[in-house]
């Protein structure tokens, strides 16, 4: 009886998928224009982020000039920066140099 060879796919590739999808970042950057309690209600409203994590995330727009709010595939990511560009918010899309 002959014996039979299997292939599995190595884990690797499947790893390396998964970081390309999710090489996608959503950023806002800081504006003279909106007020800090706007861009916390926006955080919520487009996130579902509570108050205390839209906070974090709007003081670090306001203190360091940037905020990743968001990291995934790319699709979503651009489904999220039009929406805060909606909201009249700076928001950008990055490429996930981890990823």
């Amino acid at each position: 009886m002959a014996a039979t060879k299997t292939h599995t796919t190595p884990a690797l590739a499947t790893e390396t998928e998964t970081r390309r999808q999710d090489a996608w970042r959503v950023v806002v950057l800081n504006d003279p224009v909106n007020l800090m309690s706007y861009v916390v209600m926006v955080f919520k409203r487009v996130f579902g982020f509570d108050e205390v994590r839209a906070r974090k995330h709007m003081l670090e727009v306001h203190e360091q000039g940037r905020s990743v709010l968001w990291t995934g595939n790319r699709e979503a990511a651009e489904a999220y920066v039009f929406t805060l560009q909606q909201w009249h918010l700076t928001a950008v899309l990055e490429a996930n140099e981890a990823g």
